[in-house]
């Protein structure tokens, strides 16, 4: 039978998106973990612990380290998620179950994270904080950028206008331009770039709501945001983002994301659509 739709994020997901906040003895056993997943359901907390050289409470705070009360409740959520890799997976009519389905579709990609208000933000708690935003910006820098340009593009093209801002500095000022009910998506792999961490403080600092799409939880960048949407990066380390740099996980959620505004859009999506349609095929030569 599929299974129900996910309140959280699988093991090796949260997994993936961990690693660079945990201390060092824990990374080798999340690393086991992730890597023989099929292994570690058939170990105790003392196997897995003299597998990687560490003592059976550094398996323990692993485990809490990514969300799990201890090592019982990891190996039932590891063994759900080994069951659930081969069958079709109902994950529901959300917005994140929707992006979960595209990704699962997308071959060797990761499924998107958690997609949540971030806690303690005021603005996260206001009423009215995910009401469409007036006026959109879609910013990045780096390597993130082109995804940037493509978001705005596809979600203009689907009837909700977005902008884009190639200009690190120009960024910052239309961010500190934005205004209470406006709204900032904000990508980066790394969530660590000087350069769009300033983006999203400018448009904390106008009060626009600001999201933020990158590869690993408890960047410094979701902690500005008010919802951070996390999908883990194909590389499985902070060291591998920086070295491959590869955007494929986060190309496919934004495929994903304007499928979702398209989805909700109505009637204005394919009437924009049938607009961009007519633009195209005049641009077009024989």
């Amino acid at each position: 039978m599929p299974s129900s739709p996910d309140v959280v994020a699988h093991p090796t997901v949260r997994i993936a998106t961990a690693l660079p906040t945990v201390l060092a003895s824990e990374r080798r056993v999340l690393e086991e973990v992730l890597h023989q997943p099929e292994r570690v359901v058939e170990s105790t907390a003392q196997e897995v612990a003299d597998r990687v050289g560490v003592g059976r409470s550094t398996v323990v705070r692993a485990c809490q380290a990514i969300g799990y009360k201890g090592y019982p409740q990891l190996r039932v959520a590891l063994a759900a998620e080994l069951a659930h890799r081969d069958e079709e997976v109902d994950y529901g009519s959300s917005a994140l179950g929707r992006l979960r389905a595209g990704h699962r579709g997308a071959r060797g990609c990761p499924a998107p994270g958690d997609g949540r208000p971030r806690r303690g933000h005021r603005r996260a708690r206001r009423r009215g904080a995910h009401r469409v935003p007036a006026r959109l910006l879609v910013l990045a820098n780096g390597l993130s950028a082109p995804l940037a340009t493509d978001m705005a593009m596809r979600l203009t093209a689907v009837g909700r206008p977005a902008d884009f801002v190639a200009d690190s500095i120009g960024q910052q000022i239309a961010a500190r331009g934005l205004a209470p009910g406006d709204g900032c998506v904000v990508l980066s792999g790394s969530g660590a770039s000087e350069a769009t961490l300033k983006v999203a403080r400018a448009a904390r600092q106008g009060g626009a709501a600001v999201v933020a799409v990158t590869s690993f939880r408890g960047s410094p960048l979701g902690e500005l945001a008010d919802v951070e949407l996390v999908v883990a990066p194909a590389a499985t380390t902070f060291q591998h983002e920086l070295e491959r740099t590869s955007r494929i996980a986060l190309a496919v959620l934004v495929e994903s994301l304007v499928g979702v505004v398209a989805a909700r859009s109505g009637a204005v999506a394919q009437t924009t659509h049938d607009r961009v349609l007519d633009i195209l095929s005049d641009n077009l030569a024989d």
